[in-house]
């Protein structure tokens, strides 16, 4: 146990034990994911950017928060219940992109059904504090993350013009979202809820 937890009452402590991370994301076909596995390997094997091989491909709706473990099934529920009122909708990606010298990523069309997404995830969500999700506020960018944080700005300014380059442009459908939980190591996915 870390120092600074040391500091706050036991119960505190207590609960914090139990604190597990999850995100609520749109998993990837496995097909695609495996398309785009090579690109995360290389950014790994060469610069040693590892943090992209954590998750498969997805695009966040609910980026990573803390969570009581206890909350997960009523947390399924709540996204089931969020999911049957959605309509399957396709997604398209528009080759590569960054957020400089941070990530590098695969850019996704923004188009009316993924922003109607985000909305009605961040609405529904927004009224159930138990769960203690921190919403992003910031103006919604989807993207599908090769590699990020884990690399210099040198490797950067080495590697982007490679990925400028790339063409990878792919349609599916979205009809579900997902709920990932780390294991320590890596996220895993432990439920999927189907769009109606």
């Amino acid at each position: 146990m870390s120092f600074s937890l040391l500091l706050f009452p036991s119960r505190i402590r207590r609960d914090f034990l139990f604190m597990t991370m999850y995100y609520i994301a749109q998993v990837l076909p496995q097909s695609l994911n495996e398309k785009i596995l090579p690109y995360k390997q290389m950014m790994f094997e060469k610069f040693g950017a590892r943090v992209g091989l954590k998750s498969p491909a997805h695009i966040t709706f609910v980026p990573p928060y803390y969570m009581n473990s206890d909350l997960e099934s009523d947390l399924v529920v709540k996204l089931n219940a969020l999911s049957s009122a959605i309509d399957p909708f396709p997604i398209r990606t528009n080759n590569f992109n960054a957020f400089k010298l941070k990530t590098i990523f695969i850019d996704v069309i923004v188009d009316e059904p993924l922003l109607i997404l985000k909305k009605e995830a961040d609405g529904f969500f927004e009224t159930k504090p138990q769960y203690a999700m921190k919403l992003d506020r910031r103006p919604f960018h989807p993207h599908i993350t090769i590699a990020t944080r884990d690399f210099s700005k040198k490797t950067f300014f080495e590697v982007y013009p490679y990925f400028e380059k790339q063409i990878f442009e792919e349609t599916w459908v979205a009809n579900g979202l997902s709920l990932l939980r780390h294991n320590q190591k890596k996220w895993d996915v432990i439920h999927t809820s189907h769009f109606k």
